[in-house]
């Protein structure tokens, strides 16, 4: 015949190690307290990390735009100078990219 653990003492008391169900839902209710609030804290936290890296974006591409800006403005002085130092080779070579552009475009 089988026999039938129990979960109480021989006295009919529960034992120490007797967890009643309103414990274990207490728990379970702390327990999704605890899962809510670091859910909403990791969110705090994702949002403030994206803020971070946004504003290191816009920074890091305001550099960039600087300095590109600054390259064009270095190359239209250095155009400006062959054109002033040699213009007849400017002419030239604005005539040769014309004609380049003429054919290219008229292909199609």
């Amino acid at each position: 015949m089988a026999s039938t653990a129990k979960s109480s003492s021989a006295n009919g008391r529960a034992s120490k190690n007797d967890i009643s169900i309103e414990d274990l839902s207490n728990q379970i209710e702390i327990l999704k307290s605890d899962i809510s609030s670091l859910t909403d804290t990791l969110g705090e936290f994702a949002k403030a990390k994206s803020a971070e890296v946004g504003e290191t974006a816009k920074v890091k591409a305001q550099k960039v735009a600087d300095a590109g800006r600054e390259k064009a403005l270095e190359a239209q002085l250095h155009a400006e100078d062959f054109v002033r130092t040699q213009p007849a080779a400017a002419l030239g070579l604005a005539a040769g990219l014309g004609f380049l552009v003429g054919i290219i475009t008229s292909r199609r």
